[in-house]
């Protein structure tokens, strides 16, 4: 699929995977030769995210300045010509909101972390936000209030992202779309019946409007608790 799609850029979330580990089928994945890859430190088979270009980035870097949520491998970052491309796995507040709390710490340093990249250049963040953050993202709202990922301080977080002159991509090209769903639980048949929540986002600097061209999300793509997302982007 991803050679079908042949993309400039494919970020990868929750690889759970030491860059030395990496399977050889994706180091040698057609069309993307410079590959990126943080991992959580000695935590073998936790968090981890992949970034993968077609051309090399003028710059690379790994984490967002925070010693707390470093370690946890979830963020790297590639600059290019006209723009940052973040590739992120924010936290899960955990079941019982256990970890709501770094969770919202992480929210705040991560919006920090934007904003210092987007008085650079513009910015696409591509990622598992952990967040559905209306009741149109996801299936059963009323049953999860209470659910990590759809509490009113992780929604607060995302509005506040928003707020800081970033845009979600996919709602704002289609503000109406019911149903669309990025993560399905295994249990249940969830996906065959599309009970689901869009956890999974590409957010853009609100100047790169202009560019954007569309948002898919693609639910037809299998192997995953979740379905890959695409971004296009004239720039």
């Amino acid at each position: 699929w991803v050679q079908e799609e042949a993309p400039d850029v494919l970020c990868l979330q929750e690889t759970k995977c030491a860059a030395s580990a990496v399977p050889a089928e994706l180091r040698e994945l057609p069309g993307l030769p410079h590959q990126f890859w943080c991992s959580a430190k000695d935590r073998p088979g936790y968090s981890g995210v992949g970034l993968l270009a077609r051309t090399q980035p003028l710059d690379v870097t790994y984490g967002i300045g925070d010693p707390e949520h470093d370690v946890d491998g979830r963020v790297v970052t590639a600059e290019f010509p006209s723009l940052f491309v973040v590739c992120a796995y924010v936290p899960n507040a955990g079941r019982g909101l256990v970890r709501l709390e770094p969770r919202l710490r992480f929210n705040a340093a991560f919006l920090q972390f934007l904003q210092r990249l987007d008085a650079r250049k513009p910015v696409l963040l591509c990622g598992d936000l952990n967040v559905a953050h209306n009741e149109i993202d996801l299936c059963h709202p009323r049953a999860n209030r209470a659910s990590a990922g759809f509490t009113p301080q992780e929604r607060e977080g995302f509005s506040k992202l928003l707020d800081a002159g970033f845009v979600d991509s996919f709602r704002h090209l289609y503000p109406e779309a019911r149903g669309a769903f990025t993560f399905w639980t295994y249990l249940g048949g969830a996906r065959a019946r599309n009970v689901g929540w869009r956890l999974d986002y590409a957010v853009v600097s609100r100047r790169l409007l202009g560019a954007l061209c569309d948002c898919k999300i693609r639910n037809a793509v299998q192997g995953s608790d979740h379905c890959p997302i695409t971004a296009l982007l004239a720039i």
